[in-house]
């Protein structure tokens, strides 16, 4: 018979839970007659892990690669399942009720994440930290950058359409697998939910693997360079407009020797400011391009236009015309020539050489950055 639910558990010595795990996932299959595998993702277990899903008749595949994310994505591949269904063997996660994951995606949804927080927590299944700080602060963020509405971005119990997963393309190793399901299922426009579901105090002895500032770093990591526009077009484009707007107010303006506002030194900040906001945005379009190419972020509808607005030959005319602008303002500012065709320099004119140098920078910059440009958009074969 085909199989319709495959239910992956991670497992790293969990000896002293497994078997409950695996016997409540066996007991929500056999009640709700659903035709289903269980698959233990073994990443290097030496307590007996083994011996118990064997000795159980559950499919057990061995990933030597360590990371929870490893273990997951081995498990994950090795499913036959229409719908798979992951969960942790440290029995936290209710198992048995798992028929909120299973109608959602009976009614088209291509992910469904589970939320402890609508189910109800154990006051001793989440440490105060994860559940008013860490979880929320990273949620929130993931919600901000990627326009999500999951509300517990680290429920690690969730379902999915096994052919929805194999579009992802996961690759993280670590604890931020969690994370990376969720943002990509986002960029790719599927079909999300979350529902309620319980969380209990795991049922081992031993520590957890989870780190608490190690791996909520990882996550934070991953959110941001997985959102370019975050990381670098927005901070970027506030700094280069503030940069600007205040260099064109203290050109206009006459410094005033008194002032701690209308001098050279603002000037020079500002115009470094709006530089750093420039390099910013190149970054951003440099990442775009490079993730995108890379397999890393889906192509959006708009991508195609960088390459139509940024191309070699605009960026070299742009570049060079500013160098040139550059070089004119300082040659007419500094020097003056005398009948006799002999030339002497003049007093250095203050805010002239700030705008001379601040357009060969910003040429400079143009035409590297076209360059590479160029050199990232020549396997791209729409462009």
């Amino acid at each position: 018979m085909q199989i319709k639910l495959s239910i992956v558990m991670p497992c790293l010595n969990e000896a002293e839970t497994l078997a409950i795990c695996i016997n409540k996932a066996k007991s929500f299959l056999e009640l709700n007659n659903i035709v289903g595998e269980i698959i233990v993702a073994d990443n290097g277990s030496t307590d007996g892990s083994i011996e118990i899903a064997q000795n159980l008749g559950v499919k057990i595949v061995h990933i030597s690669i360590k990371g929870y994310g490893s273990a997951l994505r081995g498990g994950i591949e090795a499913a036959v399942g229409e719908y798979i269904i992951i969960g942790d063997s440290d029995d936290s996660h209710d198992l048995e009720n798992l028929n909120l994951f299973v109608e959602k995606l009976d009614e088209g949804y291509e992910l469904v994440v589970g939320n402890r927080f609508l189910g109800g927590v154990d006051k001793k299944s989440m440490s105060f930290l994860h559940r008013y700080v860490g979880n929320p602060i990273l949620t929130f963020i993931g919600k901000m950058l990627f326009n999500s509405k999951i509300g517990d971005f680290h429920c690690g119990l969730r379902g999915f359409a096994r052919d929805a997963y194999k579009g992802l393309s996961l690759t993280t190793t670590g604890m931020e697998f969690a994370s990376e399901l969720i943002v990509k299922a986002e960029l790719e426009k599927l079909k999300i939910t979350e529902v309620p579901t319980k969380v209990f105090p795991s049922g081992r002895s031993r520590e957890a693997h989870l780190r608490t500032w190690r791996d909520g770093w990882r996550h934070l990591r991953f959110l941001l360079l997985y959102s370019p526009r975050w990381l670098f077009l927005i901070p970027g484009m506030i700094l280069f407009l503030f940069g600007i707007i205040c260099s064109i107010i203290l050109i206009v303006t006459p410094f005033d020797q008194n002032s701690d506002f209308l001098n050279l030194r603002t000037l020079l900040y500002a115009s470094g400011m709006s530089l750093v906001g420039f390099q910013f945005i190149l970054f951003y379009a440099l990442t775009k391009i490079f993730a995108v190419s890379n397999g890393l972020l889906p192509r959006s509808q708009r991508y195609g236009s960088i390459f139509k607005v940024i191309n070699l030959e605009r960026g070299l005319l742009i570049g060079f015309t500013l160098i040139l602008i550059g070089i004119m303002v300082y040659l007419y500012t500094n020097f003056t020539i005398v009948y006799d065709g002999a030339v002497t320099f003049s007093a250095l004119d203050q805010k002239s050489t700030v705008i001379s140098v601040g357009a060969f920078l910003f040429g400079t910059q143009i035409i590297l950055s076209s360059f590479f440009f160029s050199i990232l958009g020549l396997n791209d074969k729409e462009n």
